[in-house]
């Protein structure tokens, strides 16, 4: 198996940087699709609008209608080849940008994605998440190439709410402690290959920016204030994130997450949100990790205000045989977790899953008091 590192093309950050869409777009294509929901089209569509009749470019404006199902996806495809579209743009959050990747890998355009919150690493990556009409996450394709462009407005993402960064931060703590579990073992990446050292460094960089600017740039971004403890945080949500991820490897954190949306009562949840208990979990049941790295991680979410407990999933009381469905998923065949160095059962995950809700209960009790 060979090293292998995936990357988009071109990555761009900034405050104002959507004023540059029309020029960085022009060596792409002539005519793009422009998907975004009602809402995101509120905040961006005016400076976008401006910047692509500067370069005098024009566009196909398509509404995303909120979830990317395969069904969704068609009709944007079917949208594509009436209208002679070249390049797909996404603007918005994960699920809009993986449709418009879909999209424009099914019909071969030019990819740029252009996230207006900081909550994911999709906006980086080959890679689509795919939804059911029920809202529940069914799988994901890894495409063959990463985006042309991924063109990130700094001054944009602060003015969303702060719990969008900090669900961010979740994803973003787990891409080093996935990534060094398939590190270890050997295991395959999304990449089709094994992790190369710039990915493992992009994944631990990722991680140490968080212990160090997470709680400052979660206080700044509830004031809306675009600090350089903010920048550093989005790019290490997107880009570190986005990298470290998809060529260093993912394990049981993800595979968990995944499955929480199957309870009704974790709809709300965003996806970093899910991530972070992914994480407290696959701690609690990893045989490799020292304790003061579990403290370290658990006591970081708990300060930014990532969910460590079943109440804050709205799960409390949660019994030990409903959780038996998210064991059987993770134990299953093709389940994430074969990146362990052992074999996780259905009882392990569930064990787990149990051990990091009491941990989590004790660590902020502890950190309450000490406060």
């Amino acid at each position: 198996m060979n090293n292998v590192l995936i990357t988009p093309r071109k990555y761009v950050q900034g405050p104002d940087a959507l004023k540059e869409i029309g020029s960085l777009i022009s060596i792409l294509g002539k005519k793009p699709i422009l998907l975004w929901d009602k809402t995101v089209k509120g905040i961006v569509s005016q400076t976008v609008f401006d910047s692509l009749k500067a370069a005098k470019i024009e566009y196909v404006d398509v509404d995303f209608q909120g979830d990317c199902t395969h069904g969704e996806v068609d009709r944007i495809v079917g949208i594509i080849k009436e209208s002679g579209a070249d390049i797909s743009i996404g603007f918005g959050g994960g699920k809009t940008l993986d449709a418009a990747k879909a999209a424009a890998i099914e019909t071969g355009l030019r990819i740029v994605t252009c996230p207006t919150i900081a909550a994911t690493d999709s906006p980086t990556s080959a890679a689509t998440v795919w939804y059911d009409d029920d809202g529940n996450c069914i799988g994901f394709d890894c495409w063959s190439f990463n985006p042309d462009l991924v063109l990130v407005d700094s001054g944009v993402i602060v003015k969303a709410p702060a719990r969008t960064l900090v669900a961010g931060m979740g994803d973003t703590l787990s891409t080093w402690v996935e990534a060094r579990v398939a590190l270890k073992t050997g295991g395959g990446n999304l990449a089709g290959g094994r992790s190369t050292m710039a990915a493992m460094a992009i994944a631990k960089l990722g991680y140490d920016i968080l212990m160090e600017h997470g709680v400052q740039a979660k206080l700044a971004a509830e004031s809306g204030a675009l600090t350089p403890s903010v920048e550093k945080v989005i790019e290490a949500n997107i880009l570190h994130s986005g990298l470290g991820f998809e060529s260093g490897g993912l394990a049981s954190a993800h595979m968990i997450a995944n499955c929480l949306p199957s309870f009704k009562q974790c709809r709300h949840l965003m996806h970093g949100e899910e991530v972070a208990f992914g994480i407290a979990a696959q701690l609690c049941m990893d045989k490799a990790v020292t304790m003061e790295e579990v403290y370290e991680a658990f006591d970081f979410m708990i300060s930014v205000g990532l969910p460590v407990t079943f109440a804050e999933l709205n799960l409390d009381g949660v019994q030990r045989e409903s959780l038996k469905t998210i064991g059987d998923v993770c134990a299953g065949e093709g389940s994430l977790c074969v990146s362990h160095c052992f074999e996780v059962t259905s009882e392990a995950v569930v064990d787990a899953m149990i051990a990091a809700d009491a941990l989590g209960r004790q660590r902020k009790e502890m950190l309450s008091i000490s406060q």
